[in-house]
């Protein structure tokens, strides 16, 4: 019972704390452009979040080393609410980048410690139904975060103080429990010629992971304002891509346990092309239209970070598996933070459809370059079982090491 009370505090931070993080991106590209920032600039604002998400993946571990678990999360939801707090007493873009920052070191900080606390709690027998219920979780409480935007009203200090409020909430379930702080895991060395070594090709399809997700969650709410919605229809346009995400991970999963992995990359690269051609050429249909579009990208470029990740633990050893988790998430940090502000530049210069041609340049790319690694090496017979791997820390890794190792396909 203990251990299920202590699962269920973790993931009510979780909940709190994706509420406010996840609602933070869309509120501030429309209160950006409600204010008068320029698309280039709003695109800053997500770029800079990515920036912290980086720091905070990997200063996260060494802060718990010096001063533990709940004073980790502490200080990294101290940092989030002030950034939340002070975006209406400082109207400035740059201020603005720099409390981004913060929240993307938030992020990232706390999802350290709820990793490294529920890694420590886990079995072997658990560590299935654990791992399940905290992806569900998470997955969830982002939809709902996004259909937050639908009720916050723009460049308001009572949306910001909400979100702020929720931040400063997670606190409360894991700073409150009784059961005694796990050991300090050991912080993961970064070594991204670790994946490139491995798998070019995984390399490459977290890098336009990343530039997927991150464009469209940062710069979407921008693309959704062009094309004529108001922001209850761009939360909903925001909570499709999502839901398409969500629902892609069964099927995506099963193709890629069956299939050469570099197969499903090619496909699902191919129908994100489509998809993106499908959203620009219905960009001025109706409100259904677009949200079914939004859902249908979200469907073919969510899964693509889990494949690539199934593919790269493909070729790792056993010892390898957690600093290869820490290295693609590195690689996925970077592609995040350079799509926000290129593609907010190209909507700025060409117009709301240059998201997507943007998007489609990466997809096309990642095509030839799956082409290309299928001539220089055949496929591997003994694979590791396909897992959705949430984005949240270099940590994830070890949570997700021992189910890749349990279960073949």
């Amino acid at each position: 019972m203990r251990l299920l009370i202590s699962f269920a505090a973790l993931l009510l931070s979780v909940i709190l704390l994706q509420l406010s993080s996840g609602g933070v991106g869309p509120l501030d590209a429309l209160s950006g452009l409600q204010i008068g920032f320029t698309t280039a600039e709003v695109g800053l604002l997500g770029s800079a979040h990515f920036v912290g998400f980086f720091i905070g993946c990997w200063w996260a571990p060494r802060l718990m080393g010096s001063v533990g678990h709940s004073r980790a999360f502490a200080a990294c939801t101290a940092m989030g609410a002030i950034g939340l707090l002070a975006h209406m007493l400082v109207i400035d873009v740059y201020a603005w980048a720099v409390m981004r920052v913060g929240s993307g070191i938030c992020v990232a900080g706390c999802y350290t410690v709820i990793e490294a606390w529920l890694q420590s709690k886990v079995t072997n027998e658990t560590r299935g139904r654990a791992m399940g219920a905290y992806r569900s979780v998470d997955m969830g409480a982002s939809l709902a975060a996004q259909l937050l935007i639908g009720v916050l009203e723009p460049a308001s200090y009572i949306s910001y103080n909400i979100l702020a409020l929720m931040c400063c909430a997670s606190l409360l379930p894991l700073t409150l429990t009784k059961l005694k702080q796990p050991e300090v895991p050991s912080a993961p060395r970064l070594r991204p010629a670790l994946a490139w070594r491995l798998s070019p090709l995984a390399v490459g399809a977290v890098l336009v992971a990343g530039l997927s997700s991150s464009a469209f969650r940062m710069v979407g709410p921008i693309y959704g304002q062009e094309v004529g919605l108001a922001a209850g229809q761009i939360a909903w346009f925001l909570a499709a891509f999502v839901l398409g995400g969500a629902v892609a991970q069964w099927p995506t999963g099963w193709l890629a346990d069956k299939l050469d992995r570099r197969w499903v990359l090619i496909i699902t690269s191919a129908a994100a092309v489509a998809s993106c051609a499908v959203t620009v050429m219905m960009g001025q249909g109706g409100t259904a239209t677009i949200l079914l579009t939004a859902g249908f990208f979200g469907f073919t470029t969510f899964p693509i970070f889990s494949v690539a990740t199934a593919h790269a633990h493909d070729f790792a050893k056993s010892e390898q598996r957690v600093e290869l988790s820490a290295a693609l998430m590195f690689f996925y940090a970077l592609g995040a933070i350079a799509a926000p502000l290129v593609s907010s530049r190209l909507i700025e210069a060409y117009g709301p459809s240059a998201l997507f041609l943007f998007i489609s340049v990466g997809h096309v790319a990642l095509i030839v370059m799956g082409l290309l690694r299928m001539l220089a090496r055949p496929t591997q017979d003994e694979r590791t079982r396909y897992v959705y791997a949430p984005r949240t820390s270099f940590l994830i890794g070890r949570l997700m090491k021992r189910l890749r190792e349990d279960d073949g396909p």
